[in-house]
Formats: structure tokens, C-alpha cells, sequence
């Protein structure tokens, strides 16, 4: 079976993107799916929600995209039984500048992907919070995006500049990209304002938008500083269990993407 690439995009810091790709790989992989978690940003959160040490990233995102270095040798394996992770370390951070000056530079990391298609169930990239050459590598090299949205006055401003970014990845970089789906986050159901935000990003969005909604929760923000995914920090809680209800929505559209390319055939 070929390997599904998951971009979890979103150009504005702090909505959740990372503890989104750290907790659905790790839900996907408790199902016993293999995922690939690519920690494509600087800050190095997920690598460090992962429990992997800076001390033991040797080779990393920034080895594969800027010396070639194959995925293989820059993954780890976490904590959580099948999920591994290419870790980011400060690296990174040049990274943007001497991509300008290397041949393919869009296209890096979706031409060291193509060579482990078919290990990996998913490949999951946590981007960096910016739409800069990091950004765009993931999205050239993903079938789909995965938009975590934080429920604030704000969000549907910085939505529509995510969606005609990948509007015009689509036309000039990668055909086949699309919006998987749009999942909301930190949602407190005490604040009226996240109703309303959750009530217009759905009228916008329709089916776009996950009917999964990751709750604002205490032990989703304390279990990075142990190490772990909120799945193995407190199963029990309210954020560990949304994110397992959203990878199972993540898993069921892409089972009905498979139908619907099979009768495409």
C-alpha cells in the first residue's frame, strides 16, 4: 500500500499544530498504523514532546533536506510503538537560506520520501509556523494538509491565506495536493466566542472541517514537558480521547478517498 504524506500546516504559531501531529501519529500508530513523524520545524517541539533527547539527534531534518542525508539514517523510533520520528534540531534554522542555492530546492524532501514509499502507513510533517522553503517542501511533498485551527476572532484571517498558499502550491508545484481536513483546537466550551468560530469556519468549510473538536485541556499542555504524547501521559482525559475520535476520522476519509479512486479506475 502506497504511503499517505500528511502536511499539519498552519502559517500562524500557537494553534496546535505540533501537539496535532505529535498526538494523531501517535493515535494512528495505537490503531497499528506505522507512521513517520517529520519534525520540520526549528523549535524542535515535537522531537522534544517525543521524548527524543538533542543529545542522540546526530542527523536530522536538516541533514536530509541540505546534505542529502537519507530518511532512513535520520529516523529514531519514540516511545510509541510504531511511530518514529526525523527529528529537527537548531539546524534547522539556516536551513531556509541555503536551500536558495540548492538544485530542486522545492522538491528535497518529497524526493527523499519517494524512496520509502510503502514503509510507512503515513508520513506526518510538523511544519514550521511561516510559509517559508520549509513549508513548501512539505507541501510539495504531501497528498494532503491537515489544518489545525485555534477557535479565536482571528482564525478565518489567517485560514484563507493558508488556503490560497495551497491553491498555488496546486498550481505550480504539486497537482495533487489538497485540504484533508481542518481540525479545531483549544476549544472551551464555557467561551461563546469559540462557538462562534467553530459555527463560521464550518459554514465556510462544510465537510472540510473535522467533526472531531480537540478540547482546551490541561494535561494536553503538561505532558510535552514530560516527554510524551497526552495518549501516554493520561489515555483517561478528554484531549486523549479526542484526539483518537480525530484519527479515526483521518483514517475514514482516507479509506473513502481509496474507494473513490479504485471506482475512478
Amino acid at each position: 500500500m502506497r504511503t499517505r504524506i500528511l502536511a499539519i500546516a498552519n502559517q500562524k504559531g500557537g494553534v496546535g499544530k505540533t501537539t496535532t501531529a505529535v498526538n494523531l501519529g501517535t493515535a494512528l500508530a495505537a490503531v497499528g498504523e506505522r507512521v513517520l513523524l517529520i519534525d520540520l520545524d526549528p523549535q524542535g517541539n515535537a522531537s522534544t514532546g517525543l521524548g527524543i533527547a538533542k543529545h542522540v539527534r546526530a542527523s536530522g531534518a536538516y541533514n536530509v533536506l541540505v546534505d542529502g542525508v537519507s530518511l532512513g539514517t535520520a529516523t529514531l523510533p519514540s516511545a510509541v510503538p510504531n511511530l518514529f520520528v526525523v527529528p529537527s534540531s537548531v539546524d534547522l534554522t539556516g536551513a531556509e537560506l541555503e536551500l536558495m542555492d540548492l538544485p530542486n530546492r522545492e522538491y528535497r524532501l518529497r524526493d527523499v520520501i519517494t524512496k520509502i514509499d510503502g514503509q510507512y502507513n503515513y508520513v506526518l510533517i510538523d511544519c514550521p509556523p511561516a510559509l517559508g522553503l520549509l513549508t513548501l517542501n512539505a507541501l510539495c511533498a504531501s497528498d494532503a494538509v491537515v489544518v489545525p485551527l485555534q477557535c479565536e476572532f482571528y482564525a478565518l484571517e489567517g485560514l484563507s491565506h493558508l488556503v490560497r498558499t495551497v491553491e498555488r502550491v496546486q498550481r505550480t508545484f504539486n497537482a495533487k495536493l489538497e485540504i484533508q481536513g481542518l481540525v479545531l483546537t483549544m476549544f472551551d466550551k464555557r467561551n461563546s466566542l469559540c462557538d462562534l468560530v467553530a459555527k463560521d469556519v464550518r459554514q465556510h468549510f462544510g465537510d472540510k472541517v473535522y467533526q472531531t473538536v480537540i478540547p482546551r485541556n490541561v494535561r494536553i499542555s503538561e505532558a510535552p514537558s514530560y516527554g510524551k504524547p497526552v495518549l501516554l501521559y493520561d489515555s483517561r482525559c478528554a484531549g486523549a480521547q479526542a484526539y483518537i475520535q480525530l484519527a479515526g476520522e483521518v483514517i475514514r476519509r482516507e479509506q473513502a478517498l481509496r474507494i473513490e479512486q479504485a471506482l475512478r479506475i
